[in-house]
């Protein structure tokens, strides 16, 4: 070979080690995930669903992917620093759990994929135009808060027969929750049940939505899905225990924590799910086009301990039904 050959053959392997490790260092970088929780925690149930979620479509953490997790630990004035801060680290997509994470997301950011992955009423609360064409930045997944409104109280009225005064709890500053009330309304005739609606969205306002809802006699309080009251369901139950009032709510959390019953999406299915729309998203997708999906895995949980310690007997149609009974 001559010189001039040997010198180009040299340059060419050269440059070609060159952009391989150019090449090798891009596929070895990890790709960066904002998670934005609110009422969980990385710690929690969910959290680890979706983690392991992630290793189930092939992530291994530290090598594919680096997960940032931003807790607001129930106190809503820190959620939009928190959302601000994933997009200062420049990450490519981020993972909210429930509809004040995704508003504040969705300030935050026009342009990084945003991933609901329990959102109560996307269309309802202007994160989205429709659940088939998203649009926009945002996608993910609905509980279905409002569309199960009806049949939160018709399996009430199963548990307690005798029901005929129900107390509604509602946070005026979500404004899919006047369509829940509605709902509720227009079905109460039919199981000849009375609604007493009552409000609060501050702690400071729970205990006298508590007393209202003991002077209007109310036989059982219906909460509605929201964070806010998710944070403080510990106070907002003991309030109800000491009322003697019995509580049904769409999360499983409140049932483990005392209330009677609870029936709704499973929060940690929902977590498992995103990672679907993670994995097509940095794999080139746009959320806009991904469509919103709906639950596919419900739970009725049945807190018997409860039931005893307030003299109800919880007929056997129910426990039959029931995903959990907590004895």
């Amino acid at each position: 070979m001559s010189r001039r050959g040997l010198a180009f053959a040299l340059i060419t392997l050269t440059v070609g080690a060159f952009f391989s490790e150019i090449t090798d260092a891009q596929q070895a970088t990890p790709r960066r995930i904002g998670v934005l929780l609110v009422g969980f925690s990385p710690e929690s149930k969910e959290a680890q669903a979706f983690k392991q979620g992630l290793r189930d479509a092939g992530y291994a953490e530290g090598r594919d992917i680096v997960i940032e997790w931003r807790s607001a630990n129930g106190e809503f004035s820190r959620i939009p620093q928190l959302a601000t801060n994933l997009v200062q680290n420049k990450v490519e997509v981020i993972v909210v759990d429930g509809t004040p994470a995704a508003q504040a997301a969705k300030r935050a950011t026009s342009t990084i994929p945003v991933v609901m992955s329990m959102a109560a009423d996307p269309v309802g609360s202007g994160l989205v135009a429709s659940l088939a064409h998203p649009g926009g930045n945002i996608t993910g997944l609905s509980v279905m808060s409002a569309e199960l409104s009806a049949k939160r109280l018709q399996l009430l009225k199963e548990a307690i027969p005798r029901l005929t005064r129900v107390a509604v709890l509602w946070n005026p500053a979500q404004s899919w929750h006047p369509k829940v009330i509605d709902d509720l309304k227009a079905v109460a005739p039919s199981l000849s049940i009375e609604l007493n609606v009552v409000n609060a969205q501050t702690p400071e306002e729970i205990a006298p939505a508590l007393s209202a809802v003991t002077r209007g006699h109310a036989q059982a309080l219906y909460v509605i899905g929201d964070f806010f009251f998710f944070t403080h369901r510990r106070m907002l139950l003991d309030l109800a225990s000491k009322a003697r009032v019995p509580v049904i709510y769409s999360g499983r959390h409140f049932a483990d924590d005392g209330a009677l019953m609870s029936y709704g999406a499973d929060y940690a299915d929902q977590w498992r799910r995103s990672v679907g729309y993670v994995d097509k998203i940095l794999k080139g997708a746009k959320p806009g086009d991904l469509p919103i999906e709906q639950p596919t895995k419900f739970e009725l949980v049945v807190n018997l301990k409860t039931a005893k310690a307030l003299g109800i007997t919880i007929p056997e149609s129910i426990l039959l039904r029931a995903d959990e009974v907590i004895r």
